[in-house]
């Protein structure tokens, strides 16, 4: 099997920069367009800029940790790249499409690999009502947020507001409440993956809200659809065992 082409793409903290001259240097740094697979040196953060920024391009996407937590990344080793690439398992995954109202009328649409999520934005909760494929489902859900997160995105901010892990592959998304005052108890609901999720903010100027899909805020929103988007499929890679399913799986026992 010939040497794959390479494409490294870096964030610009010094040790990511420092791990691109190197393996440039040595395994040579073709355009994106050009490459058989990107390396994407970094963080969770840098990882999904990356697959953001080259989901046009048929070439999968390959991390390797220079950040912090790197759920997303595989551990950093310059010498043994091309054989590990090649031994690689890939993972595919489909983001949440975003598509949020702001007060002023204007329309704003995102992609999401982890999670959509609905934030007040005052000093009062936040008012939602839900509506889920067309049938509204709770009328007022006072809290300081929610969110709709992917199985990929699910040990993420997902996580941190007490919601399900969900195994990789499988066909759910997880509706997460934040902080929910009334009703007080209620922690969310696991949906199917072609499931519609509108979420509509209940007296808006007195009580405002953002949304953000993967670093893409949007202010003072009144309305917000989120649904998953098969016509995009990031293509992430793993070495053998480290996969997405495993790391799971083995969060959910640290």
């Amino acid at each position: 099997m010939p040497r794959p082409k390479i494409a490294f793409d870096a964030s610009p903290v010094p040790i990511a920069q420092k791990a691109l001259g190197e393996l440039a240097d040595v395994y040579g740094n073709v355009p994106k367009a050009e490459a058989d697979v990107i390396v994407a040196l970094g963080g969770d953060g840098f990882m999904l800029q990356t697959l953001h920024g080259t989901q046009e391009l048929d070439a999968p996407v390959y991390g390797m940790n220079r950040g912090s937590v790197g759920f997303l990344m595989n551990e950093f080793h310059a010498d043994d790249l091309v054989d590990r690439l090649k031994a690689a398992e890939e993972e595919i995954i489909n983001p949440l499409a975003m598509t949020a109202l702001s007060v002023d009328g204007e329309m704003h649409q995102a992609l999401a690999i982890n999670e959509v999520s609905l934030l007040r934005a005052g000093p009062q909760a936040a008012k939602l009502r839900i509506t889920v494929d067309g049938k509204q489902r709770m009328d007022e859900l006072v809290c300081d947020g929610a969110l709709v997160a992917t199985p990929a995105g699910s040990t993420a901010y997902n996580y941190s507001a007490h919601g399900p892990i969900l195994p990789i592959g499988s066909d759910v998304l997880a509706l997460t409440a934040m902080s929910a005052f009334r009703p007080r108890r209620w922690r969310g609901a696991l949906l199917p993956k072609r499931a519609v999720v509108r979420f509509d903010v209940i007296d808006a100027a007195k009580r405002p809200v953002m949304a953000e899909a993967d670093g893409k805020s949007v202010r003072d929103v009144v309305s917000v659809e989120i649904r998953s988007e098969p016509s995009v499929a990031h293509r992430i890679l793993f070495d053998p065992g480290h996969g997405l399913e495993e790391r799971l799986i083995r969060e959910q026992f640290a």
